[in-house]
């Protein structure tokens, strides 16, 4: 690896001093242009430039708004093909880590504006083999601009009356099919099995087989007599995504019937629409990342999860989906435990938030997960996991409960399957569980 350059400004003068407020945004590229060429190509087209020089691109707008080169970073290559379209010859191709300074006054701390600028036509550059935001620091002034999230870890586990250990829930299978009542069913049955956690899947909306109305008159009354019974009501996030124009009510019709939990996905109402409902919203919103992998699963375009999350934080979830270990999508150990990582570190001063691990989760992975996450603090869904348990849903949530407060106890696996039969019972139907 080499590097290249440590300060080259794009554009401008390189005397002017660099803004008092400033967003470094970070890619990995490739191109077969000169690595400081494509980085000023880039930093032009995002900011004062385009692709030939104006009259009134002065020295001072340069000086003021262009974005400037923080520095530049050979990387080897990773062998993939170069982009539609790129320009050049591919066997002179180079990979580089790219740090790009924007002024802040160039689209002051608005989340939509900011996209503009560091993931807007920068995807499109023909120079460019490849384009990846995979970090983003932001200043103060978008904590100052946007709230966050209201409830975090702290309010989600106030909320569901589980003030310490993992938070285990669970995703209603089948994901579309039930009718309300088997719905309120099956609720109730997760219920007395003490689950801290139930959400609609993403692809159960407000459709004419069982609209999110009569979903939540039929579940609210289960959840509530069990609170009347034991003192303690599970979570429910009811899937609330819809126009912008309809959140609101979805969001109030929720909450009317007692409800502590909406859920959104957030890539289909976008980031300015959580941030709509953040303002409105009065219980904590669990976030959804749907059609993320369509936006980050190629190395050579896109946003990675590390940059993407800091946007959804800032828009105000208190819940977000990071993948879970052992998944049964893409993304290694390695992406998702980095994933986790990146939800749970400090962002401005916005409380922490709830990392969701889901996505083929099962007892036989809490063991794992703990040593390799180091804490509890984690939303932990089994959807096929719980359902899928040979004595049914109620047993499917004794697994996880017993293989969760194992690790916690810092048992061995063998430990926690020779005490817990339930958990002995998962592992007829999901395999051997992970040390």
């Amino acid at each position: 690896m080499t590097d290249v350059t440590q300060t080259l400004p794009a554009t401008g003068s390189q005397t002017a001093e660099p803004p008092t407020a400033h967003v470094i945004a970070t890619y990995h590229i490739e191109t077969s242009l000169e690595l400081e060429r494509a980085a000023e190509v880039l930093a032009g087209e995002q900011s004062t430039g385009t692709f030939v020089r104006v009259a009134r691109e002065s020295d001072d707008v340069r000086a003021r708004f262009a974005a400037q080169v923080e520095s530049l970073e050979e990387l080897p290559l990773t062998g993939s093909s170069p982009l539609p379209g790129a320009v050049g010859d591919p066997a002179t191709r180079k990979r580089a880590r790219l740090k790009l300074r924007f002024p802040l006054d160039n689209f002051g701390p608005s989340l939509p504006n900011l996209q503009a600028a560091v993931a807007g036509n920068l995807f499109e550059i023909k120079e460019l083999a490849a384009i990846k935001l995979v970090d983003l620091e932001l200043p103060q002034a978008f904590a100052d601009r946007y709230r966050g999230p209201a409830f975090g870890v702290e309010g989600t586990r106030r909320l569901m009356s589980r003030p310490s250990g993992a938070m285990i829930g669970t995703i209603v299978k089948p994901s579309i099919g039930l009718s309300p009542e088997q719905l309120a069913e099956l609720v109730g049955e997760l219920a007395e099995a003490g689950i801290d956690f139930i959400k609609d899947d993403e692809l159960q909306g407000n459709g004419p087989s069982a609209p999110l109305a009569e979903r939540v008159r039929a579940v609210m009354p289960v959840l509530e007599r069990h609170a009347d019974r034991t003192g303690g009501k599970p979570m429910y996030a009811f899937n609330i995504t819809d126009d912008i124009g309809m959140l609101e009510a979805n969001h109030d019709l929720v909450v009317e019937a007692g409800g502590t939990c909406v859920m959104a996905c957030i890539n289909m109402i976008g980031l300015a629409g959580v941030e709509f409902l953040r303002q409105h919203s009065v219980v904590p919103i669990h976030g959804h990342r749907a059609m993320f992998g369509g936006i980050s699963r190629s190395d050579q375009l896109g946003f990675s999860f590390r940059a993407w999350q800091k946007l959804a934080r800032l828009s105000g979830v208190d819940h977000l989906h990071t993948n879970g270990i052992s998944n049964k999508f893409y993304e290694s150990d390695a992406e998702v435990l980095d994933s986790i990582a990146a939800v749970r570190e400090p962002l401005l001063d916005q409380r922490p938030i709830v990392p969701v691990l889901s996505s083929g989760q099962w007892a036989g992975l809490a063991h794992a997960t703990y040593t390799a996450t180091g804490t509890t603090d984690l939303l932990v869904l089994a959807g096929g996991g719980i359902h899928g348990h040979p004595d049914g849903s109620a047993a499917g949530v004794a697994a996880m409960r017993d293989a969760w407060a194992s690790a916690e106890r810092g048992e061995s696996v063998e430990t926690a399957l020779a005490s817990s039969a339930p958990f002995r019972r998962a592992t007829e139907v999901f395999g051997a569980p992970r040390a």
